[in-house]
């Protein structure tokens, strides 16, 4: 296990993130308690520090698990939780970003994990209503009164993003360090505002379902060959034809080096040196063969094919702003000799 410091911070975090969410069984599909601490067991002896959880994952659950199975050696991991959405329907309260559901789902989750701090407090999700200056101010009270160490926000738009991180920088108030958002092989729009802002603001990228709900381990195959009716009843139809050839190039690349398909999706998110993967399993055989990817390392020339196959359009304006007429016409066919460090 390597190590990656978390954003525009001086925060050493392992380069793969344990995802707890499957940690309990309240929702009818995760793992049992034995089978939770088998995973979380085998992460910490590979050298891992970075555990995320939430406070509504399992219904509390997860968070239980995660205080005790760190309570031994708390000061060696990096604990991280969520607060936004609503455990409570009908009481409007009860989710949202705001200062009053943060202060109580921190203090809730403080309960649940056993801790008097924790060390990364996301935003879950953008909820298009409370003011920005609010949900800033509110967590740097947070950080002041040294119940969270560190910000970072998942699920949002980049425009609200970096003007969070403006005002922040602005008032000297604690910044997101951190961006947490769905990217993966298949998934690859956030290439299109949220990646580039994150280099643009400095903040490390985590990435959720990085195995696209386990389209990405060829569970829809037969052999080595996906099933086209099994990937479409999941996907867009717009995306099925690049989701299934990709899926076979990633077949060809498994059969080249004897490793898994979710291995390759895994080393693939590893090459782009931002980012950090969020291993998820609900059997200890498949986190183990997910943990395996720190084994070795995709090829350039893998990426690159990779990269090439599964390409999205970026759309406007970048698209427009890529084509080679309109770098020359607005750089008078200089960009390439323009040093951008």
């Amino acid at each position: 296990m390597k190590y990656k410091l978390l954003g525009k911070s001086g925060l050493r975090v392992s380069e793969l993130c344990l995802g707890t969410m499957t940690f309990g069984e309240e929702w009818g599909w995760g793992a049992h308690k034995d089978e939770s601490r088998k995973m979380f067991d085998m992460f910490a002896n590979a050298g891992g520090n970075f555990v995320d959880t939430a406070d509504l994952y399992t219904n509390g659950t997860s968070e239980k698990m995660v205080g005790e199975f760190t309570k031994s050696d708390r000061g060696h991991f990096i604990i991280a939780t969520k607060y936004s959405f609503n455990g409570k329907p009908g009481d409007p309260n009860a989710g949202g970003n705001h200062r009053k559901h943060m202060v109580e789902a921190l203090n809730c989750s403080l309960k649940r994990l056993g801790l008097d701090y924790v060390d990364l407090y996301w935003v879950h999700a953008w909820d298009e209503l409370t003011p920005i200056e609010e949900v800033m101010r509110g967590l740097d009270d947070l950080v002041r009164a040294g119940k969270i160490l560190y910000v970072g926000i998942s699920d949002a738009p980049a425009w609200w993003i970096a003007r969070a991180n403006t005002l922040a920088e602005l008032r000297g108030w604690s910044p997101f360090v951190g961006l947490q958002i769905e990217y993966n092989l298949l998934e690859r729009t956030p290439e299109r505002e949220l990646i580039p802002m994150a280099e643009a603001l400095d903040m490390s990228v985590t990435a959720w379902s990085p195995l696209a709900s386990g389209i990405l381990t060829g569970k829809y195959a037969k052999g080595s060959n996906p099933s086209k009716e099994g990937l479409r009843q999941r996907l867009p139809t717009e995306m099925s034809e690049r989701s299934l050839t990709t899926i076979n190039v990633m077949a060809e690349i498994s059969k080249a080096t004897g490793r898994s398909l979710a291995q390759i999706a895994l080393n693939w998110l590893r090459s782009k040196h931002r980012v950090i993967p969020i291993l998820g399993a609900r059997k200890f055989s498949q986190f183990e063969d997910n943990l395996n990817c720190l084994q070795w390392a995709l090829e350039a020339k893998q990426v690159a094919q990779l990269d090439e196959i599964s390409q999205i359009e970026l759309g406007f304006p970048l698209d427009f702003l890529h084509r080679k007429e309109v770098h020359d016409f607005l750089h008078g066919g200089t960009f390439g000799q323009i040093s951008r460090k």
